[in-house]
Formats: structure tokens, sequence, C-alpha cells
């Protein structure tokens, strides 16, 4: 049986979580260590909404992109007042009761230490990864959910990635609502053209740095069970700073292309100007020389495990604390090699993980060095 060697860095951890009305959970109430918990039970039994409800203790709409509007228990075919998620967490900064909830239709609250707080507080203070069966295949699917799973990955190493893209996306909606009225006022046009450029530079800046960290790190292990993945980011904006371009000019140049494309932009009723919204996630499985979408589904999920683990290494060097995880179904389809293999990962890292699965067996290869609950009927037993 496996027994945890001191981590190379202390987990951001959850030491107790509490729901109300979130999900299918009226109330919980679960007090944990700081080791990996195993969470087992059949289908349908609540495991998910568990590792959804942590997933809204970061910036975001949670795993299952529901939202605030979207999580509430329903009691006799309505939504629940009110919902709340509430933890106490070893964070970067020590320890901290960390709450979110809604009531009714109102907006998402988030509180530290009961004081309102901006959610991107929460992401400086508990770094978090997290995969669903969803992302298995996720190199064959739209481009857009790639960069949406990268994204998620550079959040985690730079909290301000976050603002800078929600920034942005607000700017191209601007630009196109008055591309679609005719594009009437250009000096309009152009200040928020100035806009989208500042911030899309920032956001390629944070995703070349994110990246570049992410490569060292799955370079730097040795060969194992999970394949090494050659990443590149195929974007115009990511292009020109990779080749030596300064955040200035690389403003400019994407400046410049946006006031070229507005008739273009117009016209389809999108922004066609290649800019960050448009960039590509690319990954080759290098021990086959192959592009990740033409690996098989188990390929595919063991390249997906390889960048969540790398990253998790590199969030502990450069943040001196591992992150959460929350890896739902991580274990299912993997063969016992790779089920060992991943046990081994996450108790190097130090992180504390939440994984789900069907069977307890599925965690056996973590041995003592696991809290294993088992989940009937959204009620937790712990073991």
């Amino acid at each position: 049986m496996k027994t945890a060697s001191p981590p190379p860095v202390p987990p951001a951890a959850v030491r107790r979580l509490r729901l109300t009305n979130f999900r299918s959970y009226r109330e919980l109430d679960l007090e944990l260590g700081t080791s990996p918990v195993a969470l087992f039970g059949e289908n349908g039994a609540g495991k998910t909404n568990l590792l959804e409800a942590l997933s809204f203790l970061a910036p975001g709409r949670g795993l299952r992109s529901a939202g605030a509007d979207g999580v509430a228990l329903r009691q006799g075919g309505m939504d629940a007042p009110e919902w709340a998620v509430f933890a106490e967490a070893d964070t970067l900064e020590g320890g901290f009761r960390l709450g979110v909830g809604a009531r009714g239709t109102a907006r998402r609250e988030t509180r530290i230490d009961g004081e309102p707080a901006a959610q991107n507080a929460l992401a400086r203070l508990l770094p978090m990864i997290w995969l669903t069966p969803a992302q298995d295949r996720l190199f064959a699917g739209p481009r857009a959910d790639r960069l949406k799973f990268f994204d998620r990955l550079v959040h985690a190493a730079d909290p301000a990635h976050a603002d800078a893209a929600s920034a942005y996306e607000k700017s191209r909606t601007r630009r196109q609502r008055l591309l679609d009225e005719g594009g009437q006022d250009p000096a309009w046009l152009s200040a928020i053209e100035v806009e989208m450029a500042g911030h899309g530079v920032a956001m390629a800046a944070a995703r070349l740095d994110a990246l570049i960290r992410l490569q060292g790190e799955i370079d730097r292990r040795p060969e194992g069970v999970f394949p090494r993945a050659d990443l590149a980011l195929d974007g115009t904006v990511e292009a020109d700073l990779a080749e030596g371009m300064t955040a200035a000019e690389a403003e400019d140049r994407f400046r410049a292309a946006l006031r070229e494309g507005r008739r273009r932009d117009g016209a389809a009723g999108r922004t066609l100007t290649r800019g960050p919204h448009r960039t590509e996630l690319l990954a080759r499985h290098r021990g086959k020389d192959q592009r990740a979408g033409d690996c098989s589904t188990g390929e595919q999920k063991a390249l997906i495990l390889t960048l969540a683990l790398a990253q998790a290494r590199a969030l502990g060097r450069q943040w001196g604390v591992a992150p959460l995880l929350l890896l739902d179904e991580a274990c299912a389809h993997l063969d016992a090699a790779r089920r060992e293999g991943l046990a081994a990962e996450i108790l190097a890292s130090g992180s504390q993980a939440w994984l789900t699965g069907v069977e307890k067996v599925l965690f056996e290869p973590f041995g003592a060095a696991i809290q294993f609950h088992e989940v009937r009927d959204s009620e937790v037993f712990r073991l």
C-alpha cells in the first residue's frame, strides 16, 4: 500500500466543505484532511455535484458552465430561494473561510472571511484545475473548447488573465455592435480597437508564458505511463510576441488589422479579424508523432491528464503551493498501469486531488494516502 511521501510544496486544500441547497444537496457539512479525496458511488449519487460546488470557489461558471442561476436545489418544481458553498481552506496566504452563493435570481456573491470580495481574489488564494469526462475528446472537438480549456490553465497561473479576457470580449462585442449599426463613428471604433488591442496582447502574453512553463514541465519529466505532448499556439498576436515584437508593436499591428477588417467584420456579423479569440491550441503525441486529435480516445484522455498534471507541477514551482485538482471520472477507461501512474503523479505533486468514480477499487493505487468517501443519494459517508 502506498504512503504519502513529503510533498515538494504544501497543498491548497479544503478542510471543511459546507453546502446549502446546492444541486442535490439540501445540506452538507464535510470535514477533511489535506490528502487526496476519493468520492465513489453509483452514477447519479451526487459525486460530480460536489466537484462542481468546489469549482464555484474559482472565478467563472463552474465545471458544468451552469452559472449562478443554474445550481440551486429544486424543491417542488421551483429553485430554492438561495444556495451557498462554504469552505475552510488552506490557501496561498494561510487559512481562510471562503464562500459563494446567490439569493433567488440575484448575482453570485463572493466572500472571504465574511467580507465581500471579487471572484478573482479566490483564484489568487485557491488555485484550481479541473477535468471532466466531456474533455476526454477535447483535441478532436471544436477549437473553442480547446482554447477555453487552455485559458483556464493560464488563469490558474495568472489570475489577471481572466480580467483581460473579459475586458477583451466586452470590447469585441461593443465593436461588433457598432459595425452592425453601420460603423458611423470611426473615432469611437478606433477607441474601442485600442482597448481590444491592449487586452488582446495581454491575453496572448499570458498564454505564451503559461505555454513555456507547461512545456518545460512536460519535457522535464522522465518518460512514463502518460505520453509527452508537444504544444503550440496558432494565433497571430501570439506569433508576433513569440517572434520578438514588443507589446506596443504587437498592439499597433493588431489595431491596424482591426481597422482594415471593419468592412469584412461588419458584413459577416462577427470578428473574422484574427485575434486572441481565434487562437488554436495545437498538441501532438510526441511518442507517436501524431496530432492529438487523431489519437484514440484513451490516448487523448492520457494527453489531457499530462497537461493537467504538468500544470499542477508548474503552479507548485511558481506559487509555492500545490493547486486543488478536481478530476471527475479521471480513472475511468484507464488501465491499471495508468491508474498507478496517476496516483504516483498526484502524490508526488502534493495536491489535494478530488477524484470521482463508480467503484472504490479504482483508487486503491493511492493506498492509505487517500481519504475514502462513499456517496449515496447525495449523502457522504467517510470510510
